[in-house]
């Protein structure tokens, strides 16, 4: 204390943000793995049934696929697999929600701007999902490419008995690639678009609330942006259906040079279009609503 002024060392201020941050961890994996889990029952599993099958079958336009999960199934077939994705998004969501936020606190508290921490945060909470994504994303597939899979409980059975743990994480590469640049792009792009947003509607204060329209608006931007990595997405649903169905293994990017042989470069962006709607959806849930509700309760 100098002259009944105290001096906050730099120190001490990072200490005490560390402390905040970790006296917020709990709230973080609850809050993550309550949003994505609204996010999947909700229009997320749809989406997703419909983007794997697009991505899988190939030769089908998106409205085929559509009309093909329906054919086989009815409506319920648009929820097929949600057992599996409800632990994977209960599981990945709370892994995304804590290490995005923490690693974008600490960015933040480094000096570094909002769209450059965006992108780190998104793709170290990305890459922290991995772990937990890989067998939940292969049941899902193999019960959306397969009408005699058998449900999620019979596959799970038969891979464990035949491949034991490492045969619920084929296309593990491409899983990792797609989701550290999916959050990278979703978070980044949406900061992005928040830094836009504050320089149009609030005269480039950077301080200012923006409303929650605003939000959802830069979330529905940053999210349908984020969708120009989808060729790793129909590698990974390529890998995976490929080690269920019993074909020969391939790496990443041998499968996608085979899709390229096959398909050209529209082979790569099959199952684009409800992908666009699933990454809306998911930026909506685990960006902006995420920041409201952090707004809100902290």
């Amino acid at each position: 204390t100098r002259l009944g002024v105290r001096v906050t060392s730099p120190d001490s201020m990072a200490d005490k943000q560390k402390q905040q941050t970790q006296s917020r961890g709990w709230k973080f994996l609850v809050q993550g793995a309550v949003l994505q889990c609204v996010e999947a029952a909700t229009l997320g599993m749809p989406f997703e049934v419909w983007k794997t099958r697009n991505g899988r079958f190939r030769n089908e336009t998106a409205l085929q696929a559509l009309k093909g999960v329906y054919n086989d199934a009815g409506i319920a077939g648009f929820w097929r697999g949600t057992s599996a994705k409800m632990v994977e998004s209960a599981s990945k969501g709370a892994v995304l929600l804590f290490s995005k936020e923490v690693i974008l606190d600490s960015m933040r508290g480094m000096g570094f701007g909002s769209t450059f921490s965006g992108f780190a945060a998104g793709a170290g909470g990305g890459i922290c999902q991995v772990t937990v994504m890989g067998p939940c994303t292969f049941l899902v597939t193999a019960v959306v490419t397969s009408s005699n899979s058998g449900g999620v409980g019979a596959v799970l059975k038969k891979t464990w008995a035949e491949k034991g743990l490492k045969g619920f994480y084929p296309g593990g590469s491409a899983i990792a690639m797609r989701q550290a640049t999916n959050w990278a792009s979703r978070q980044g792009f949406t900061e992005w678009v928040r830094v836009i947003a504050k320089n149009q509607f609030h005269g480039g204060n950077q301080n200012a609330k923006l409303t929650k329209g605003q939000e959802a608006g830069c979330g529905i931007v940053g999210g349908a942006m984020a969708c120009w990595n989808h060729p790793f997405e129909v590698a990974r649903i390529e890998m995976q259906a490929r080690s269920l169905s019993g074909e020969a293994k391939m790496s990443m990017f041998q499968v996608l040079g085979s899709v390229y042989r096959q398909q050209g470069i529209q082979g790569w962006f099959k199952g684009l279009i409800p992908r666009v709607g699933l990454g809306i959806w998911q930026t909506l849930f685990m960006v902006s609503i995420a920041k409201m509700v952090r707004e809100k309760w902290g």
